[in-house]
């Protein structure tokens, strides 16, 4: 079974910006139910289905695929529960991994996190200066959760 291990985290200040240019991104959920995700993303002109187990501790499973990105756009526009998840994805490499780093947009907008896929879970990291709390654990920073209770209703 493919496992996705990410650790997440909020992100202060700015200096990851000077690293790169962003990618935006729209996804949408199909099912939101903590057993099960799955989601429809579209980043330029290609699409993914990505289904994901459910989280024990940084570590669930995860099976994505490609998809025509017509198909993913039609999918986004007609079947994914609203509100969307709308973002801009940079990519940011940091003592020999990647970090992801999604600034979004509209319902939640304000809201800045950083992610890093590791091999295991108690991988030891370095983490860059603008990275701030970890967020692993608090399903409300889960992309799924911000549909139900955006970030922009958050007291």
């Amino acid at each position: 079974m493919p496992l996705e291990i990410e650790r997440k985290y909020l992100v202060n200040g700015e200096g990851w910006r000077a690293h790169g240019s962003g990618v935006p991104c729209r996804q949408g959920y199909l099912s939101t139910v903590p057993e099960r995700t799955v989601r429809v993303r579209l980043i330029r002109d290609k699409g993914y289905l990505t289904i994901k187990g459910i989280s024990v501790g940084a570590t669930r499973a995860e099976y994505e695929y490609e998809v025509p990105a017509g198909e993913a756009s039609e999918m986004l526009d007609k079947l994914c529960e609203r509100p969307l998840i709308e973002k801009t994805r940079y990519r940011v490499e940091h003592q020999g991994l990647t970090w992801e780093i999604d600034e979004f947009d509209g319902d939640n907008a304000g809201l800045i996190i950083a992610e890093v896929e590791l091999e295991e879970e108690d991988q030891v990291i370095m983490l860059p200066d603008w990275v701030g709390k970890e967020v692993t654990g608090d399903p409300r920073y889960y992309n799924a959760s911000l549909i139900a209770d955006p970030f922009t209703r958050w007291p």
